[in-house]
């Protein structure tokens, strides 16, 4: 019986040595945040920024891991050169002293295998606010064409800009921002 035990306390480690944690750098190219608030009442209007680098780690048998990513808050792409360079004044997000915008997690939550949401802060323009993520779908699988496991997610949060500093014009532009996230990652 003794021998049994051991054997499987042995195998238990075996097992939990093999769970490790995976790093996925974020694919630039698939990978668009984007922000959406209402104008006047008049539309929702959808803006995006160009880029964004990072890494997401994820142990799926510790049911653990990280993100950490930072947009360049330079790249605002509203469609409409004239806005974006208005978007990057100091009355929103002030680029010429702070260029980035951060995401830093504190915990990464799963359902079962999936991730669920992601809690953590988010830094704009020197402040920083804890915001939780809901992931509305995450898939990991080989990619076809990279030959190599990727990951990828979207994930939904709402704000208010003028906890960030950047509430100029609201209520008529809403305060109310909702962030959405699309991010392909690639293992390193």
């Amino acid at each position: 019986m003794k021998k049994i035990v051991a054997l499987l306390i042995a195998a238990g480690f075996s097992l939990a040595a093999t769970a490790a944690p995976e790093t996925y750098v974020i694919d630039t190219t698939h990978t668009a945040p984007r922000f959406e608030y209402s104008h006047f009442g008049y539309s929702n209007q959808v803006s995006r920024f160009d880029n964004t680098t990072g890494k997401i780690v994820i142990d799926k048998a510790a049911k653990t891991g990280s993100v950490d990513v930072t947009i360049d808050a330079k790249s605002v792409n509203t469609g409409y050169a004239t806005f974006n360079n208005h978007l990057q004044g100091e009355d929103f997000f002030n680029t010429a002293k702070y260029p980035a915008i951060t995401y830093k997690s504190t915990k990464v939550n799963f359902n079962g295998d999936k991730v669920a949401s992601v809690d953590g802060n988010l830094t704009i323009k020197g402040i920083t606010k804890p915001v939780t993520l809901t992931v509305t779908s995450f898939q990991c699988m080989p990619h076809p064409m990279l030959k190599k496991d990727a990951c990828g997610a979207n994930a939904v949060a709402k704000i208010l800009r003028s906890d960030f500093g950047a509430g100029k014009y609201a209520p008529h532009v809403s305060d109310e921002v909702t962030l959405t996230f699309a991010i392909e990652s690639v293992k390193e």
